[in-house]
């Protein structure tokens, strides 16, 4: 019998917990001593066998990313069942998420703008990598971005939301749920660095009509209006130690008491849902109470593996001589005009005319005409004419008033032959001054022609 009330296949629950849409999230210590968590998921939520299944789904295929090298997520460590009920158990806190950090705490200092662009390229840097294994988050809200002692953003939950629910991957899903937390830090943790703020909404615009790469690379161009050193993550880590610290404290300073441990089930009765594959073999075993019987596919698979192969009895499933004759020249023939069909297509294929690749042929930039105050962001508009091919078109703007060029990538679909490019231009201080945007693309470009334009308007503060 389990005599320790918070115990868990090997974790210790303790006093933190928090409840979402997915059930109660617990603090956790592993046997070897390293902080976890345990998601004690809603009974009513994974009663369905065919729930279970897509669940152990979601988690072999955390798994699989983060063999391939996928950094960015809470790694899971099982998924347990007992009496009933379904725990998932991970190997990193699930707490501090963005949520616990977006109200103010005393003692603790609040993120900034800085904290705010390492969180979101984090994000769109893992959910790129979890999009081009053909998956999504399903559910990526404040709530779900955990961040780490070391100042990294971490994803919990991936793929559990859509697994409960039955829905296939959405990463258009994800991507508009990254623009809204992008936004969302733009008012709360930008909101004392007007040109950060800017940055972030640009940022979230350009996910919606490019992409997650894009609205990445746009922060990562917009550097010079985020504080100093905000790459070294100094500012996100003091908040996380002192959030650590005093996150258990009461308003006079002294120790909060703990609620009740969580009540874990009997450690005899607690069964893993996951099963590493054998020899090679991609086959996700499943047992223990609580458990769905394994499918009729792994059935199947598993009789035809362990089956020995031996000749059928004399007198049994014996094909007479002449019919396996006419059967070896049907397939033979079939073999033929399957091979001939293959080379024609083939052919077909090589002597097809390939598309041009894309060129960008032409461009206009465009600016207000009218004088433009200080302390909101100008739109200065490219306008850039292609040949209608797919392809990405490299860029760069250059403002008058830096040094530095802001160098950008867009995609574009084929059958298109306008595609637009927008700079935000905000400027504070007392005067007025004449600005210059300059648009340049670096490519694609036809053979020895170069295309640059700019656009000129008046500030005045």
């Amino acid at each position: 019998m389990n005599n320790d009330p918070g115990g868990l296949a090997g974790f210790r629950l303790t006093h933190r917990t928090r409840t979402d849409e997915l059930g109660t999230w617990s603090s956790a210590v592993a046997a070897d001593g390293r902080p976890g968590s345990a998601l004690n998921f809603d009974p009513r939520l994974v009663a369905d066998p065919a729930t279970r299944e897509r669940l152990v789904a979601a988690v072999v295929s955390d798994r699989r990313l983060a063999q391939g090298g996928v950094t960015g997520l809470v790694p899971v460590a099982d998924l347990v069942a007992a009496q009933g009920e379904v725990w998932l158990l991970t190997t990193e806190p699930v707490s501090p998420a963005v949520t616990d950090l977006l109200s103010r705490t005393p003692g603790v200092p609040r993120p900034d703008a800085g904290s705010a662009a390492t969180v979101l390229a984090e994000v769109a840097q893992t959910l790129l990598a979890v999009h081009a294994a053909g998956l999504a988050h399903g559910a990526l809200h404040p709530g779900t971005v955990v961040i780490a002692p070391d100042g990294s953003a971490l994803l919990a939950e991936r793929g559990l939301a859509d697994a409960i629910h039955g829905r296939p991957p959405a990463p258009e899903r994800d991507v508009a749920a990254w623009a809204s937390l992008a936004r969302g830090l733009a008012a709360s943790w930008s909101a004392a660095s007007p040109g950060a703020a800017g940055l972030f909404d640009r940022a979230a615009s350009t996910a919606s009509t490019h992409g997650l790469a894009a609205a990445r690379d746009v922060l990562l161009a917009g550097g010079d209006l985020l504080p100093p050193g905000f790459a070294t993550r100094d500012r996100l880590v003091e908040t996380i130690h002192r959030w650590s610290s005093d996150g258990l404290r009461t308003g006079g300073g002294q120790l909060a008491p703990a609620p009740p441990v969580p009540a874990a089930p009997d450690e005899g009765d607690i069964v893993t849902l996951l099963h590493p594959p054998k020899s090679g073999d991609d086959v996700v075993m499943r047992f223990g109470p609580g458990v769905p019987v394994e499918s009729t596919a792994v059935r199947l698979w598993r009789a035809g593996r362990d089956s020995p192969l031996t000749e059928p009895p004399s007198g049994r499933l014996r094909v007479p001589a002449a019919r396996a004759r006419r059967r070896r020249r049907r397939t033979a023939l079939s073999s033929a005009i399957l091979a001939l069909m293959v080379v024609a297509a083939l052919l077909a294929w090589l002597l097809r005319s390939s598309p041009a690749p894309l060129e960008v042929t032409a461009m206009k930039v465009i600016a207000p005409k009218k004088t433009q105050g200080c302390g909101t962001a100008v739109r200065i508009r490219g306008v850039l004419t292609t040949n209608g091919s797919a392809g990405e078109i490299h860029y760069q703007w250059k403002r008058s008033d830096r040094k530095e060029a802001i160098k950008q990538t867009d995609t574009v679909a084929a059958g298109k032959s306008s595609h637009e490019v927008v700079l935000l231009w905000s400027a504070k201080g007392e005067g007025s001054f004449t600005a210059t945007a300059t648009l340049r693309v670096l490519s694609p470009l036809p053979k020895g022609k170069k295309l640059q334009d700019r656009a000129t308007f008046t500030f005045k503060c």
